[in-house]
């Protein structure tokens, strides 16, 4: 006898939506930076950047040097990372002579991305 699996499916079998719900999730989006907020994860969702995150989470404050050191890439790619990090309001920068470092611009995008690394290891979820 051949046993038949059934698949469960993961979508609504029948188009049916709750109107009140979906007003006041579409009015409470257009009150906040919902576009702001998914920038803010296209920045992190490049894997070097997510490494320079991290290396900021680990370390208060790098130089553009070692940060290019640690992603094994040039002071030219890793400067440009850092920039976009920076245009979004996550990492900030001070310059001491002819050096430029680069720390988290608070301690929100710090929280951020260890609850991400938590969630990560909860999950079971692994990289390629």
């Amino acid at each position: 006898m051949k046993e038949v699996l059934e698949v469960q499916k993961d979508s609504c079998e029948v188009y049916c939506f709750n109107e009140e719900v979906v007003a006041r999730t579409q009015d409470r989006i257009k009150q906040e930076d919902i576009t702001g907020m998914a920038k803010i994860f296209k920045v992190l969702g490049d894997e070097n950047r997510a490494k320079i995150a991290f290396a900021l989470c680990e370390e208060d404050e790098l130089c553009v040097c070692d940060i290019a050191n640690i992603i094994g890439s040039s002071v030219a790619t890793a400067s440009h990372h850092l920039r976009a990090m920076k245009t979004m309001g996550l990492a900030k920068h001070r310059k001491d002579g002819k050096l430029a470092f680069y720390s988290l611009d608070d301690d929100h995008i710090r929280q951020l991305l260890l609850i991400a690394l938590d969630h990560r290891k909860e999950a079971g979820i692994h990289g390629s």
